[in-house]
């Protein structure tokens, strides 16, 4: 890095050492000291007890309601709603600074980077206005005749900015009418190019759809085919530097608002834009839709910044759909409290809110069951209960759910349900239990089968609790060498080589780590630990051993599966000598952690 650049990353800190952040986040919320702490309720998500804390000593805030996190710049930036620069030089001014300038090569693509975002957000905007007049130019009967046979009414068309597309030429003259450039209209998505190299409208002719952003951005646009034809009915805008399907929700602009209206019990997940508005329109405000089953992480961390409970509520198909089921487990890996509900056989949301109104749609919601309840619902509908084969091959898969089952409880109230649809008994359902394999699980006989990650919770809560107790230097965590840890998640590594390094260099302060990585991932669930007592007193000190025990165990397994890969094909005898005495000793030490009982957390 060049003089000017270190000049001003010299500047960065000696703003943020005089932008105290207690006196700063003060000036926009009142705060109570509770302790070393300061605690408001949070300015970034609607609630009544407060749960935004401010660590004074290592300058940080994190709310353990949604998660934010950040310093005196990452707080500016949210709450002014502010880009980097903008942020800095507001806090400047605070306290009689002079920016000095900055020339880094990096600091110039950041902006130019900027500059070209806030150039495609204002087209993507420019297009949904453009849209929108088309709707109500009385040139879009059949786009208008489309939404009121599916009883959209007028006043929800403008909620959520429902458009048209009359055709392949209207758009593109208009944004380059509008001063954009055809590479612009191409880059945001709004327009493609023909394999003659004319622009057109990427949604020509068909009924449009905004998609907005939790920022509420235009970002992208989803688009219905007004006539019979072979191409597909619903389509997106292409994923952009604006869009990404993957962390996106649609309606999540309208779900925030209603979160700073008040408190929202769950959010209601539908699968498509039609089933969100008209779920919306039947007042059903707090919906989202997925724009699609294939769930992901970013889409559950969306969410649960407003709920901890989502309810799943698909096609009256989704119930035969194994593979998408699975993805369910995203949302409970997150921590989301998920429960689906049953649909009517062959009917999405929307068919039920148009033939038995809000009513029959609010008991659909009310028999929302849990998701390993669904998942036994889902077996039974794909097979014959009155075949002895069926109802046989009903029982393997339904005992594979219910191994997945958290409690005993659970597991026993399963197995009486599957015992009076299928006649067997409960006792030789019990017995059979054991001898069936979890559900989409292979059976392994080595003892050194390891389960994918996403099965795996327990070392990911491990890998947060050993990470938290280290970064906020707990005393039980001063001896506990990182180095000889194996973290599998690319964050914790950060965080741990992070946290190492401030070892050594005898300053580790967990604000530092907010210059290096997303406040919103893995570091606001590690930070999420640092609440009442969870890292104090003697049981804390027990769950950071066993929590060092299960990744020490996790590490031997895996030590022990690479040993015998490496054995099959290993062709000396020498090789394969030194091979088996390095599987032994992995086997030894594991099997002294597991006579300790460690790594029960």
């Amino acid at each position: 890095m060049n003089g000017r650049g270190n000049e001003f990353n010299d500047f960065i800190r000696v703003l943020k050492e005089k932008n105290d952040i207690v006196d700063l986040i003060g000036s926009y919320v009142k705060l109570e000291r509770r302790g070393y702490s300061y605690w408001a309720c949070c300015p970034f998500h609607h609630e009544k007890t407060p749960s935004f804390s401010i660590n004074a000593a290592d300058k940080y805030y994190h709310c353990f309601g949604c998660g934010v996190s950040g310093d005196v710049i990452g707080f500016v930036k949210a709450y002014e709603n502010l880009d980097f620069m903008q942020a800095v030089q507001l806090l400047a001014a605070r306290v009689g600074l002079e920016v000095p300038a900055y020339d880094d090569k990096a600091a110039e693509e950041a902006a130019e980077k900027k500059k070209k975002r806030d150039r495609l957000s204002s087209l993507m905007r420019d297009t949904a206005r453009f849209y929108l007049r088309n709707l109500y130019s009385g040139r879009a009967d059949v786009h208008v005749k489309y939404l009121i046979d599916r009883g959209i009414q007028p006043s929800t068309m403008k909620k959520f900015g429902i458009g048209a597309s009359l055709d392949f030429n209207g758009l593109p003259s208009h944004l380059l009418a509008q001063g954009y450039t055809p590479e612009e209209c191409v880059e945001s998505g709004a327009c493609a190019r023909t394999e003659e190299g004319r622009l057109i409208d990427a949604e020509g002719g068909r009924l449009i759809i905004p998609i907005i952003n939790h920022m509420d951005e235009v970002v992208a646009f989803g688009g219905r085919v007004m006539k019979p034809t072979d191409r597909a009915k619903y389509k997106n805008t292409r994923e952009t530097a604006l869009f990404n399907k993957s962390k996106n929700l649609f309606n999540i602009n309208l779900v925030k608002k209603e979160k700073r209206a008040g408190a929202i019990p769950y959010i209601i997940m539908v699968e498509g834009y039609m089933d969100a508005i008209s779920l919306y329109q039947a007042g059903f405000r707090n919906v989202v839709a997925s724009m699609g089953t294939s769930l992901t992480k970013e889409q559950a961390r969306l969410a649960k910044r407003y709920t901890e409970n989502v309810l799943i509520s698909y096609d009256g198909d989704f119930a035969g759909q194994s593979a998408n089921l699975r993805g369910l487990d995203i949302l409970k890996d997150e921590g989301i409290k998920v429960r689906v509900v049953p649909m009517p056989e062959g009917l999405d949301p929307d068919d039920v809110i148009r033939q038995k109104g809000a009513e029959g749609y609010q008991k659909c919601l009310d028999a929302a069951m849990p998701l390993i309840d669904f998942r036994i619902l889902s077996v039974q509908r794909r097979h014959d209960l009155s075949d002895p084969y069926q109802r046989r091959d009903f029982v393997k898969e339904a005992l594979a759910i219910v191994r997945r089952a958290e409690s005993a409880t659970e597991r026993e109230e399963l197995l009486s349900r599957i015992s009076k649809l299928s006649g067997v008994s409960v006792t030789a359902l019990t017995r059979d239990l054991e001898k069936v394999p979890t559900q989409g699980e292979r059976q392994v006989p080595q003892a050194a089968a390891v389960p994918k990650r996403e099965a795996r919770s327990g070392d990911v809560r491990a890998a947060r609790f050993v990470l938290a107790a280290c970064l906020l230097s707990k005393p039980y965590a001063a001896d506990c060498d990182l180095s000889s840890c194996e973290f599998s998640d690319k964050e914790h590594r950060m965080i741990a080589s992070y946290i190492m390094q401030g070892r050594k260099e005898g300053r580790l302060r967990p604000s530092g780590l907010f210059d290096l990585m997303d406040a919103d991932g893995e570091l606001s669930e590690v930070l999420n630990l640092d609440y009442g007592d969870n890292l104090e007193g003697p049981s804390a000190e027990k769950y950071f051993r066993d929590s060092l025990a299960l990744l020490d165990m996790r590490k031997l397994t895996a030590q022990i599966a690479a040993a015998q890969e490496r054995y099959e094909s290993a062709e000396t005898v020498e090789e394969k000598r030194e091979i088996l005495l390095a599987l032994n000793e992995y086997t030894k030490k594991l099997n002294i952690l597991k006579k300790q009982g460690g790594g029960t957390v």
